[in-house]
């Protein structure tokens, strides 16, 4: 009978701690949804554009991220709170000649003009903002404010005039490489190694105007050393549009301490990407099938239009039929621990990569983002600490960069 009612007795404290602690978490959830009505919230890099050019999605309506309709439209970022988000204008690196840089230049024109095309059909939904203070006044409006960004300075060509073109086109950051080398700066993952030993001397000219122009120079996929380089030139403070914590998940996509505290010292904000998190379980079916899939596509370099939308559809498909584990908020989060215990609340941001492979088990998309809110804070972090990190240290950056602009 003793045993019994000692059995009982555990039960019933079990219970009563697991609803102690689901009331806690819904707390948490509950005051996140609170904080995202009252501050401003951005996420500074999506692939989203990508998602334009497959049939049957549309911005305007709630899609379903387990059917293809990707991470964010723009229903489902008023219903996560979410105000603000950059549109990467993203090409894959290819041959670099004078007729590859013209193809080049004229897909980057269509996803402009994509994106324009969708904004121009849901006015009363989402606008262009090309300055800090438009996202503020879009969201007084009840709109989401979608920023430009140019992901790979492929585009660029040899023509140092591009750079300005595509200021006017709406970009307000340009990645300088991505995952392989150009003819601007080296990437952190190319396998053949740098060609350039950090940023070409074109690069260098790249850098010098964007400061001019008082364009973001944003250094997430180029190497260490080009970030170094970036360092030395750049008369403005520098984003990492989206990257993470080396410290934390040992990745050359990430930055390691002695670069976040160069970035602290320039005055620049990392913004934290749902890749690169975390060390996650190995899963040789789906590593082959992309390993395949790189294979078929020329690693997706110098595909056509329909070859890349080919492609994409293959890999979504890969993530379907190849279910992986997916890395958490609470991992997410332990990146934010780290930098703000090495160089200070001021340097850190969210950029989620969105439609380019970022999702975590618990922010599967847009509509979760208050989850991550609600993680920090459970972690003590204040709602003025919340806010910088949604989109305070963010607007700094973009604001002292718009500062240094000439006239």
């Amino acid at each position: 009978m003793l045993l019994k009612r000692i059995t009982l007795l555990s039960v019933s404290l079990g219970l009563l701690i697991l609803c102690a602690c689901s009331s806690s978490q819904g707390t948490y959830l509950e005051q996140a949804k609170k904080i995202h009505k009252e501050i401003l919230t951005l996420d500074s890099h999506t692939d989203t554009p990508l998602m334009l050019g497959r049939r049957g999605l549309d911005l305007g309506v709630h899609n379903d991220p387990h059917e293809g309709g990707g991470k964010l439209d723009f229903p489902r970022m008023k219903e996560g709170g979410l105000d603000a988000a950059f549109f990467a204008v993203f090409l894959g690196q290819g041959e670099e000649t004078p007729e590859a840089f013209e193809v080049a230049q004229q897909r980057a024109r269509s996803i402009f003009e994509s994106i324009y095309e969708v904004l121009d059909e849901y006015p009363e939904m989402a606008e262009l903002a090309l300055s800090p203070d438009d996202a503020y006044r879009l969201k007084e409006e009840g709109k989401r404010a979608i920023y430009l960004g140019l992901e790979n300075a492929y585009p660029l060509g040899n023509d140092i005039a591009m750079v300005e073109k595509y200021y006017e086109k709406g970009a307000r950051y340009i990645t300088l490489s991505h995952t392989r080398n150009n003819h601007v700066s080296d990437s952190s993952n190319d396998p053949d190694g740098p060609v350039h030993d950090g940023l070409s001397a074109f690069g260098k000219e790249v850098v010098k105007e964007m400061n001019r122009l008082g364009m973001m120079i944003d250094i997430s996929h180029i190497s260490d050393k080009a970030f170094y380089d970036v360092m030395e030139i750049s008369n403005a403070p520098v984003i990492a549009s989206h990257s993470n914590a080396r410290s934390v998940h040992n990745d050359p996509r990430n930055l390691n301490d002695d670069m976040l505290l160069a970035l602290a010292e320039n005055g620049g904000v990392v913004q934290l990407c749902f890749l690169y998190v975390t060390q996650l379980p190995p899963n040789p079916p789906r590593d082959s099938a992309r390993t395949a899939l790189r294979e078929k596509y020329n690693n997706f370099q110098g595909l056509s239009d329909e070859e890349m939308e080919n492609a994409r559809a293959d890999w979504y498909a890969i993530d379907r039929d190849f279910p992986s584990q997916l890395p958490t908020v609470a991992d997410l989060v332990d990146h934010v621990d780290h930098i703000v215990n090495l160089i200070g609340i001021d340097y850190v941001g969210i950029g989620s990569d969105f439609d380019g492979g970022g999702q975590l088990e618990d922010c599967y998309d847009v509509t979760e983002m208050p989850n991550i809110t609600a993680e920090l804070l459970k972690r003590g972090y204040s709602k003025e600490d919340i806010e910088k990190i949604w989109s305070g240290n963010f607007m700094r950056v973009f604001r002292e960069a718009q500062n240094l602009r000439e006239v």
